[in-house]
């Protein structure tokens, strides 16, 4: 899945690590585009594979990075009752730690419902781990429990049949967590003391499952989000509501990517049965909100009909947008003003957000084979890197419980094949994360 948050640009200058030691959350600390110049762009089972370990459970988010440390969340049991925060060494792979939390809402463990979707995110203190049954977890880099809080004994528990995904942001001394739903829909400020509420802002009820981010506008940070019908800027120190744009559609799964200063991208796909079609073609582009007579002016920049995009989020790098499509279809637009670059197809589909490296982006397919294509103005593949074969494919922990009709059986089937959800970049590592496994590619 698509998975997934930024972190506050605030902390790379606080901590004593450099930006280069951190992939602090979901798209890392700048929004998928980083300088590490000695990761590898092309690698196999039999080369640059520095490592591999198993992941108990099963988890769709992805690795965060401190230092040395490498983190993942996973779910386990028949009825996910335990929640999984594992500690890695990024230098030889060897598990560190692994804190077992007990749910607080189990649910049926499914092909079909969220498996530890929302990637957690990273400060000097430690791991902050959400997981879809509403529990929040913190731990220490050391393994050590700090707190745990349910926002589903707090607020009440989801009604989405397919679970959430949303991944939290954090800012300052707090994390901003996402729950749009078919029931109660809120966004809310908590603690990375104690867990407890800062504040709560109540949404409309909706389905979807993208991710707020962290958008730099002028000298301040507005929590953005993007999803089913509306796209919303708050402050993140109040929760206040500051602007809100309504006229988008199929803007469920992918995520407000920055772009410049009150600048993003968003990303709108019409869905399997059409029925945002007409609302989504107009709702991919470059968005921009700023201030004028005291009053936040949300709107687009430019829109583009022709990107349909999957789980993956689009991104900005070197002055061109990317989308790809749920066939790896991947839509090339010039950043300043949506105008067609190039439109060419990769070899596999994405579930994870592609990422901008020197001059290079990599597009992480579903089913292990990165794409590594030049930056610019021409479609130019670079390498296409296989993770796994088919004669060795990754432990892959699906659920064992027999589902209830024919068709959902065929799908289970179809679903419960390896996917590579999600990739952490620090120093010439890259971490890559199936639902079950974690591998690390280096120089």
């Amino acid at each position: 899945m698509s998975l997934r948050i930024v972190v506050l640009l605030l902390l790379l200058c606080t901590s004593k690590l450099s930006a280069q030691d951190r992939w602090p959350g979901f798209l890392g600390a700048d929004a998928s585009a980083i300088k590490a110049d000695s990761v590898p762009t092309s690698w196999s089972p039999e080369k640059n594979l520095e490592w591999k370990a198993d992941i108990p459970g099963y988890g769709q988010s992805s690795p965060v990075i401190w230092g040395d440390q490498v983190y993942v969340t996973s779910v386990e049991g028949p009825n996910k009752e335990k929640l999984h925060v594992v500690c890695y060494s990024l230098q030889s792979g060897k598990q560190l730690w692994d804190h077992v939390e007990p749910s607080t809402y189990p649910e049926k463990n499914s092909v079909y419902i969220s498996r530890a979707a929302p990637t957690p995110v990273l400060d000097e203190n430690g791991i902050y781990a959400y997981f879809e049954s509403g529990d929040i977890v913190a731990v220490s880099h050391a393994g050590k429990r700090k707190w745990a809080a349910s926002l589903t004994k707090r607020y009440g528990a989801p009604q989405n049949k397919f679970g959430l995904s949303a991944s939290p942001v954090q800012w300052q001394d707090r994390l901003m967590i996402l729950i749009d739903d078919e029931g109660p829909s809120y966004l809310t400020g908590v603690s990375k003391a104690d867990g407890s509420e800062l504040w709560k802002t109540d949404r409309k009820s909706r389905v979807s499952w993208s991710s707020p981010m962290l958008v730099p506008v002028d000298k301040t940070f507005q929590v953005v989000c993007s999803s089913a019908g509306s796209v919303d800027g708050y402050d993140p120190q109040t929760g206040k509501q500051l602007w809100t744009y309504e006229q988008v559609g199929g803007n469920n799964k992918t995520s407000p990517i920055p772009a410049g200063n009150g600048q993003f991208l968003i990303g709108a796909s019409p869905g399997r049965e059409g029925d945002n079609n007409e609302l989504a073609k107009k709702s991919n582009g470059l968005f921009e909100v700023k201030q004028q007579d005291q009053t936040w002016q949300p709107q687009f920049v430019w829109t583009n009909a022709s990107p349909v995009p999957s789980w993956a989020t689009p991104i900005v790098y070197q002055g061109n947008a990317y989308w790809v499509n749920r066939v790896g279809v991947v839509y090339c637009l010039n950043a300043t003003d949506g105008k067609e670059v190039f439109t060419s197809r990769i070899k596999e589909s994405c579930w994870a957000t592609p990422v901008g490296l020197g001059d290079h982006i990599y597009f992480f397919g579903k089913n292990g084979v990165t794409t590594v294509l030049q930056a610019g103005n021409e479609f130019k593949v670079v390498a296409e890197n296989e993770l796994w074969t088919e004669d060795a494919p990754p432990v892959n922990n699906v659920p064992t419980a027999a589902e209830d009709s024919e068709e959902r059986r065929r799908s289970a089937a179809m679903f419960s094949r390896p996917t590579l959800y999600g990739a952490g970049i620090v120093n010439g590592y890259l971490v890559l994360r199936t639902g079950s496994q974690l591998y690390c590619i280096h120089q």
